[in-house]
């Protein structure tokens, strides 16, 4: 029987409100599409009212998760638009920020997965480790989540030195539950059988959708603004890109573990690169931005996140064009949900973690000829659950 399974715009599996319609055979998906536009906020036009100072704020509360990411990717523009080169101690603290921000967005995502699979044990390990680092965000920034961080020219507040124990031991701390939470997933024969195999994107179809990053580096695509396009003090530390070739869901699932640890490694080796700078050199001042129009792009949790203004010499931008990574990752579920079944193309579309807050662009099932309907969310996360169920038995 044919039948349209909408997910959305409401359901435990997202965060936010998007519509998805599975247009299944039976349990089979055989095509897929998409509404966008429900949380469309009107950022890009509110920025024009703005002064530049001001819209660091804005930009801020697009996305909750990775709320610094909009703020780094439109610092690195208008840099470029000021002609300004920020201190060191200003580029480590950034890139400290941003990969806080990464490592808990990883955790989130890890946990939900966990959750959805009817792993509520990883769920609240996850959460629970996550935590220590919303700690650090508040010990650093005094905020949990939107930092206001940043600014044209470097950062508002400085780290202390005073504070770098402290900061590396919690992340000690991080390290140790992450071996944890990974050996839990990496070595458990049920989340191998119900995550190998699913949502399959190859090399060629991350090329061919534009994809950016854990969704493409899953498929072996080795892209990260943070080596391709270095900012901050990426150049100034050592790390490397984490690739897998699994190109499902389970890869994505690895490369989230591992990407974790290349995080601490650099908070670490940024702490230490801040000592030998001045405390309190956080900032090249910044008295007028000229006409002009600059990017700025950043690697965001999600993968690149991009920001484009047009300058005319006063202090509002006269256009600022925003595009974060779910707008190219989202398209890609086209691709990974066609010829699965109903339980796993849920777990395929959660898998690129996708933001719709950021797109500004759902789920219940129903038949596509009578438009009577078949499932709810609630039944289709059923669904899942017992399907892991099943494997278990079986194994």
């Amino acid at each position: 029987m044919s039948k349209i399974i909408p997910i959305g715009p409401y359901h435990p599996l997202q965060e936010e409100p998007e519509l998805f319609k599975l247009y299944c055979d039976g349990e089979v998906v055989k095509d897929i599409k998409w509404e966008t536009g429900y949380n469309h906020r009107g950022i890009e036009k509110l920025s024009e009212s703005k002064t530049f100072d001001q819209a660091f704020f804005l930009v801020e509360r697009i996305c909750g998760i990775c709320s610094t990411s909009h703020p780094f990717a439109f610092a690195n523009c208008m840099d470029e638009i000021a002609g300004v080169e920020i201190p060191d101690r200003a580029k480590y603290i950034r890139s400290i920020i941003g990969e806080l921000e990464r490592i808990h967005s990883h955790l989130l995502w890890v946990g939900l997965a966990g959750h959805f699979l009817g792993y509520n044990t990883v769920f609240m390990w996850a959460w629970k480790y996550r935590e220590p680092v919303l700690d650090l965000f508040e010990m650093i920034t005094g905020n949990r989540n939107s930092y206001a961080m940043f600014k044209i020219g470097g950062v508002r507040r400085d780290i202390e030195n005073e504070k770098f124990p402290k900061i590396k031991e919690i992340l000690n701390y991080v390290k140790k539950k992450t071996d944890l939470l990974t050996g839990a997933v990496m070595d458990d024969p049920v989340i191998h059988a119900r995550t190998k195999g699913v949502g399959i994107l190859t090399k060629e179809d991350i090329i061919s959708y534009g994809a950016v990053g854990p969704t493409a580096r899953a498929s072996d695509v080795a892209i990260d603004v943070r080596r391709d396009d270095p900012y901050a003090a990426y150049p100034m530390v050592n790390w490397k890109v984490i690739t897998a070739k699994g190109c499902d869901v389970f890869a994505k699932a690895e490369v989230r573990l591992l990407e974790m640890y290349e995080s601490i490694s650099i908070i670490e080796q940024c702490l230490d690169g801040m000592k030998k700078t001045k405390e309190g050199d956080i900032e090249t001042k910044v008295k007028e931005v000229p006409a002009g129009w600059g990017t700025g792009h950043a690697e965001a949790p999600r993968g690149e996140v991009f920001h484009f203004v047009v300058t005319n010499g006063s202090s509002y931008p006269v256009r600022h064009k925003v595009r974060a990574p779910s707008y190219v990752n989202i398209a890609t579920f086209k691709k990974s949900c066609v010829g699965q079944t109903i339980t796993d193309a849920t777990i395929s579309l959660a898998a690129v973690d996708p933001c719709y807050c950021c797109t500004e662009r759902m789920a219940y099932a129903y038949d596509c000829n009578t438009k009577d309907m078949i499932l709810n969310g609630e039944e289709i996360l059923k669904l899942s659950h017992r399907k892991t169920e099943e494997i278990r038995k079986q194994l």
